[in-house]
Parts: structure tokens; sequence; C-alpha cells
């Protein structure tokens, strides 16, 4: 069962993150700008969930399954608090500067940190 604060919508514009995702991990994320942080509800604590997302800008009505991560990153001791978004999907081509609509339907886990990447 699914309660509150979910399902939770929201959109933000893809911007450039640190550009780890890709390269270290093998692992693309669209990090989603600073206003979707600051418009998030309380609720929902630092953590990784899943959900679905929809790009708003190149007329693609395709729905992408999720996996988002809400947080600070403390493995790579970042202060900033982030929305990266793990679309599964292999896409040909980056879309910063992209629209995309998010609904997150629930948490996976908290945030933690590990030993190694």
């Amino acid at each position: 069962m699914i309660e509150f604060p979910f399902p939770y919508l929201t959109t933000g514009t893809i911007v450039h993150g640190c550009g780890r995702g890709s390269k270290e991990l093998g692992c693309p994320t669209a990090n989603l700008d600073a206003s979707s942080i600051e418009n998030l509800p309380s609720e929902i604590d630092e953590g990784v969930y899943f959900g679905w997302a929809q790009f708003l800008t190149n007329n693609n009505d395709e729905l992408y399954k999720l996996v988002a991560s809400v947080g600070t990153n403390p493995f790579y001791k970042c202060k900033v608090k982030t929305l990266e978004v793990h679309l599964m999907h292999n896409f040909e081509s980056d879309f910063y500067g992209e629209k995309l609509k998010i609904v997150l339907l629930g948490e996976i886990r908290k945030m933690t940190s590990f030993k190694d990447a």
C-alpha cells in the first residue's frame, strides 16, 4: 500500500552533476535542478526511491522506470542535497537542459555510505 507522501510528483530541468555516475559507477544519472530539491516535502527523507519519469520537452510520451537518490551522498562527502535520477533505459545521447517529470512511488532504502564505490 502506498502511503503519504507518495505518490510524489515533481518536475525539474536536467543539469550537469559531478560526472561520477557514468564515468566512475557506470550508472548515468539525470541530475535535477536545485528547485526540485527545495520543493520536496519534509516527509521525503534522504534515501533511494523508485518511480516513473517522462520527458516534457522532446515530444516523447514514453514512461521510464527510475531509481532516484535524494540526499547529500555520504560516500563522496557531498554537503549539497541533490535529486539524481537513474532512468532504466539506454539512451544514445545526453539530455542536459531537458525538462523531466518524475513521480516517486516509494522508498527503497535510507541513504547510507559504503566502503568503496
